[in-house]
């Protein structure tokens, strides 16, 4: 059974107006199929998200993703405690566990989630399944203190150069404590909602998948009924992608860029391509 350590992204769900469309459009996106005694989705046999249908028509078509927690209890008062607010305190959704929802001080909501006979995820970083979560704001030292404070996250800020960006260019890398910021540890990260975005756009979060091509992906979710709010680009971690499936939820996709075999002697290593064009969404770390 996967262990989770706190604070660290364990599961990820959608609520849908209409659960069977979304099924629909999630099991030919990324081959997912369904537990038929629970909002499961699966990849080979493997808990991968949630698909959970909307009760209250005032709450957003959204993913969300939810962070491990040894206790709910304790770390929703330390959420309070650090500026932030609980938009759903805990309560037990029995082999789940306890579940919360939470607001970071910019406003981007979260979840809490504490497990009970299963842990979440069963596969991560693989075609198909979650790879990374991304959290825009417009208050970025406040958000950075508020996430060390409650769940200990240790931050790195990138180096603009080597993302091929302006020297403006403000992105923090999070990895789980006791271990070395860096790339090989690291689940996500902090952009900045600058005046690129439109004016109205809150703070929130965005929830990657992992697939195995970007473009195709794109193509198979508008041909059911989705659409693509920022075309695919390049980066130095992959190709990536930003979406909308067919009932509004929004998330992004991310394909690896192939590992290069080792270029021969004595040429080294190509030149980077130009730069892609500029975009609100192309403004983040993996993106």
């Amino acid at each position: 059974m996967a262990v989770f350590e706190q604070g660290t992204p364990c599961w990820v769900d959608a609520q849908l107006p209409d659960l069977e469309a979304g099924k629909r459009f999630y099991g030919e996106l990324f081959g997912w199929s369904f537990d038929p005694d629970r909002d499961e989705a699966l990849l080979l046999g493997r808990r991968v998200a949630g698909l959970v249908p909307k009760r209250d028509g005032r709450m957003p078509t959204t993913w969300t993703v939810y962070l491990a927690a040894d206790d709910a209890g304790a770390l929703a008062a330390r959420v309070k405690a650090a500026g932030g607010q609980m938009v759903m305190e805990p309560y037990p959704v029995g082999p789940f566990g306890v579940l919360a929802l939470a607001a970071d001080p910019g406003g981007a909501v979260f979840g809490l989630r504490q497990a009970g006979d299963d842990d979440g995820f069963e596969v991560t970083n693989e075609p198909g399944s979650f790879c990374w979560m991304e959290v825009y704001t417009r208050e970025p030292d406040a958000v950075d203190t508020f996430y060390a404070t409650v769940f200990g996250w240790l931050g790195r800020h990138v180096d603009p150069a080597e993302e091929g960006r302006d020297s403006g260019f403000d992105y923090r890398v999070w990895s789980p404590p006791g271990s070395r910021p860096g790339d090989d540890t690291a689940f996500g990260g902090r952009a900045v909602i600058t005046d690129v975005f439109p004016v109205e756009m809150p703070g929130h979060v965005l929830v990657y998948f992992a697939v195995r091509d970007c473009d195709e992906t794109c193509a198979t979710a508008v041909r059911l009924g989705g659409r693509v709010t920022t075309d695919p680009f390049d980066t130095p971690h992959g190709r990536i992608a930003v979406l909308r499936d067919n009932q509004g939820a929004r998330f992004a996709v991310l394909a690896e860029l192939p590992d290069e075999p080792a270029p021969p002697e004595p040429y080294g290593r190509p030149e980077r391509s130009p730069e892609q064009r500029e975009s609100p969404e192309k403004h983040s770390g993996r993106g």
